[in-house]
């Protein structure tokens, strides 16, 4: 009798391991699908992510391009004005330096007339002079 209660029992614990192993098996491929399940979604979320990252640079460089291009243009501008001031000045400082040369010309030729003037007034008083000596000389004669 020993042999057969010792059988049953074999028996029955190689029918609850394989009914064991049957569940764990069972267990096994669920959680494995369950984690297939998992990874897809995590590699889904990744992509979703890394995504979502790319066009943030994306819009971050186009933003960086645009201020860059905005800045260029502004220094171009300002650049352009003050050429365009200081050609503006040198024509100014160029036109007051012709006015003072031709002011200084008149000035020069005004005072070599009157010099002139002066000098051709002195000697027709001293030929005047001169003549009337003359005569008085001849007279006196």
């Amino acid at each position: 009798m020993k042999k057969v209660v010792l059988s049953l029992a074999l028996v029955a614990a190689l029918g609850l391991s394989f009914t064991s192993c049957r569940e764990t098996a069972d267990k096994a491929s669920e959680a494995m699908e369950s984690a297939a399940d998992s990874a897809s979604e995590a590699v889904d979320d990744a992509a979703e992510a890394v995504g979502e990252a790319a066009d943030s640079a994306v819009d971050a460089a186009s933003e960086a391009v645009d201020s860059t291009g905005e800045a260029i243009g502004e220094a171009a501008d300002g650049a352009v004005d003050a050429a365009g001031n200081a050609v503006d000045s040198a024509k100014e400082a160029a036109g007051d330096a012709v006015d003072s040369v031709k002011d200084a010309a008149n000035s020069a030729v005004d005072s070599a007339k009157e010099t002139g003037k002066n000098a051709v007034d002195a000697a027709k008083k001293a030929g005047s002079d001169a003549v009337d000596t003359a005569a008085d000389k001849v007279k006196g004669l």
